[in-house]
């Protein structure tokens, strides 16, 4: 654990220049807004160690797997997101000198990232060459306008004496990956042009072997200052634009910098792309800082009155939850259903910026919760317009029906690690369960009886191709998977994976019963196909142990040595960071929830008896290195009434990269784990649950707190939840007469 950042409920912000800390700054004030993003890195020059990137949404590229291609069915490719031409560089000159943090004499630095109005700002004074300047830069990346990035400078002349102050601003295609082989680039840069007031590049991403499409990238930056302009020129990489003036004792100049960036993702053509990035940015050039910014924030604080919660009490809790939803909502709020949320989102390169199952077992339930059902629907449109690509997975493993990717730009399994990419084969059954989530909270179903009933089927097809029968058991089972927990590979029979399976087959059968005929025909699910689907979900092994009033990991799991996690010595800890592979693998040792996160799912199905011997069982063996398991085990401790176990886990889940408990939030936030903050204080702390089509809370208040609200869409209804040492308070503001179940009451909620 470790906290570099103030304790404030809207900000996160520091005083302290510690370059030690710089990756781990970069990563916590980064910004997006769905279509783009980009870490918190200096756009001046720095010298020292920094991982700039800026990342756009569905731009990647497929690098060639170099590890198990001669494996039948193996991903050819492993995709990857790529550093974008960076737009923000900006070599700044104090008498001549650049400016670089890194061996600079400074004073009085200040980082800031507000996020209520999602814009960062650094503050730092600078003494170079008899000099003294504090320079403010400003940048926020427009939620009015996808294309949209503003940067600001300001530099005043604090000092005693004239200074002259130099800015070179670029529009630069030299960048690389940090994981890339070799220094190799991504771009082959089209054009590049100067003026005096404007840098342009276009660039599309270098040929492939794979046949997946080339990205066009057009990047144009407008300069508005009342420095001097002294020079521009265009190399074959970069665009610069020189500016100077002389700054007198007690004067400040203001820099501005406005960036367009379109994609060929948007435009058909070339010369379509680049007429577009001219209008655009003639249309920014219109307006003033404050006006760009105005419409910016306003889009943020629409979003805020919906989702916010309010923690009185406990300020770390507070700036856990809002930073939590702030950096979810600047990676996705549903504006493209061509994208989908990425383990990194725009914060940096691991997991190559793809999408992974996380979305539909983590992320859909908070936007069903905070969003406009459309924003969750466009997830699931996401997988439905990449059924080929999951047709494609399931042919490459001689297998029917669909297999859904374990981490895809485009629907083609892109993974370079076969105990993960076709052993992790629950991500089928959670995309089913979102599905079902969906149509059970919005009680909406025209998807689940149009596309969802084709996701579903062809699913459905896959599980039944894939169980086999076991003739001694008179049992199905499915053998050599990994599920949610990753230090298992290669096991059979692994329970959540076996129960989803099931269970999909189950929920298929029901919805295919009630699609309409027109439909049914398109599906043309067999009667033979139905009895035997039938048949799977009746005789499907499920692992348990009677004894222990426990379900089995999978086959073998007991036969470990169990030792809690409390016997390993705290210096080996975290195990992925002190123990072999081999190691992990023969212990007992649980990555995250796994019998427990079906548990989490299905939390309704289970009886409290089955569910505290299953928590009691498992949780002790769980090491939490994963950032996803913090938040299911928060939930489930809340359900079961362990309030000090349920408020540990929101605040590790909260907090995982504010304090950065996992040692590993320097290359990037973990974006999709950012939805556990919200899961824990609204299924955890507000027993909150759909039944029949009902909304029931079941709230408590932590001790720590005085109080705690949020508020929650709910099939047209906007519904404000207090709780607070007087009890709990319930409001409908908006929608619909409701009725609630409230601890077992039945609550009528009016305007």
């Amino acid at each position: 654990m470790k906290r570099i950042f103030d304790v404030r409920p809207w900000h996160v912000t520091t005083t302290d220049w510690n370059p030690a800390n710089k990756r781990l700054q970069e990563s916590m004030t980064s910004l997006g807004n769905g279509n783009l993003g980009m870490r918190g890195f200096f756009e001046e020059q720095y010298t020292g160690d920094t991982l700039p990137g800026i990342y756009l949404g569905g731009v990647w590229f497929p690098d060639k797997t170099r590890v198990g291609w001669w494996k039948n069915g193996y991903p050819k490719y492993f995709g990857k997101v790529i550093n974008a031409i960076n737009f923000m560089a900006t070599d700044i000159k104090i008498n001549g000198e650049s400016v670089d943090l890194a061996h600079d004499q400074i004073s009085d630095f200040k980082l800031d990232l507000d996020m209520q109005q999602s814009v960062l700002t650094r503050t730092v004074t600078v003494h170079k060459n008899d000099a003294t300047v504090q320079l403010v830069f400003e940048r926020f990346i427009s939620a009015a306008q996808k294309e949209l990035v503003v940067q600001r400078i300001t530099a005043n002349n604090i000092g005693d004496t004239a200074a002259t102050i130099e800015i070179a601003s670029a529009v630069d295609a030299n960048v690389v990956n940090e994981d890339a082989n070799y220094d190799e680039t991504f771009w082959n840069v089209l054009t590049t042009n100067a003026d005096q007031q404007q840098a342009t590049v276009v660039a599309i991403t270098k040929e492939n072997n794979f046949g997946t499409p080339r990205f066009t990238v057009g990047t144009q930056a407008t300069v508005k200052t009342d420095l001097d302009a002294v020079q521009h020129e265009q190399t074959d990489t970069k665009a610069v634009n020189d500016f100077k003036g002389q700054l007198a004792a007690g004067a400040h100049t203001v820099f501005e910098k406005r960036t367009i960036i379109v994609t060929s993702r948007d435009y058909a053509s070339q010369a379509e792309l680049e007429q577009q990035m001219v209008k655009l940015s003639q249309q920014v050039a219109q307006e003033s800082y404050d006006q760009l910014f105005a419409a910016h924030r306003n889009v943020w604080a629409a979003r805020w009155e919906k989702s916010d919660v309010q923690i009185n009490g406990d300020d770390a809790a507070q700036q856990g939850i809002r930073f939590n939803l702030f950096q979810l909502f600047s990676t996705y709020y549903g504006e493209d259903s061509r994208l989908n949320i990425g383990p990194k989102g725009f914060t940096g390169e691991k997991y190559g910026g793809a999408t992974y199952w996380d979305t539909e077992a983590f992320a859909v339930p908070v936007y069903l919760g905070i969003t406009d059902p459309s924003v969750t629907r466009n997830l699931l449109m996401y997988r439905y317009q990449q059924l080929d690509g999951a047709f494609h997975n399931a042919r490459e493993q001689g297998l029917k029906g669909a297999l859904y990717p374990m981490v895809t730009f485009d629907g083609i399994e892109s993974h370079n690690e076969w105990e993960i990419t076709f052993e992790e084969i629950h991500r089928n059954g959670d995309i089913a369960f979102a599905i079902y989530n969906y149509t059970r909270y919005t009680g909406d179903e025209s998807y689940v009886l149009n596309e969802g009933s084709r996701v579903l089927t062809e699913m459905s097809r896959f599980w039944a191709d894939r169980v086999h029968f076991s003739k001694r058991n008179h049992k199905y089972m499915i053998h050599g998977v990994t599920g949610p927990d990753e230090y298992e590979n290669n096991v059979d029979n692994n329970w959540y994976t076996n129960y989803l399976a099931q269970w999909t087959l189950k929920y298929t059968l029901a919805t295919v019963a009630k699609v309409t005929p027109a439909v049914a025909a398109k599906l043309q699910v067999t009667e033979q196909e139905k009895q035997q689907w039938q048949d799977i979900v009746d005789r499907m092994y499920l692992p348990e142990d009677k004894e222990l009033g426990i379900f089995v990991q999978h086959d073998g799991f007991l036969d470990k040595d169990i030792e809690p996690v409390s016997s390993i010595p705290a210096d080996e800890l975290p195990i992925n960071q002190h123990w072999s592979w081999d190691k992990i693998l023969r212990s007992p040792y649980i990555k995250q929830g796994d019998v427990l996160q079906g548990v989490w799912d299905f939390i309704d199905d289970f009886t409290p008896e089955q569910k505290k011997r299953n928590f009691d069982f498992y949780e002790p063996l769980t090491v939490h290195e994963s950032s996803l398991s913090a938040a299911i085990h928060s939930v489930l401790a809340a359900d079961l009434k362990y309030e000090k176990q349920a408020v540990e886990m929101y605040e590790r889940t909260s907090r995982l990269d504010l304090d950065n408990y996992n040692n590993d939030t320097d290359d990037g936030l973990h974006i999709t784990s950012m939805t556990g903050g919200w899961l824990a204080i609204v299924q955890g702390f507000a027993g909150m649950r759909v039944r029949d089509g009902q909304l029931h809370f079941a709230p408590f208040l932590p001790q720590k707190w005085d109080s705690y609200q949020f508020r929650q869409l709910f099939r047209g209804r906007i519904i404000k939840v207090k709780v607070d040492q007087n009890g709990t308070q319930i409001s409908l503001l908006s929608g619909e007469p409701l009725t609630i179940d409230l601890a077992g009451d039945q609550v009528k909620l009016t305007k």
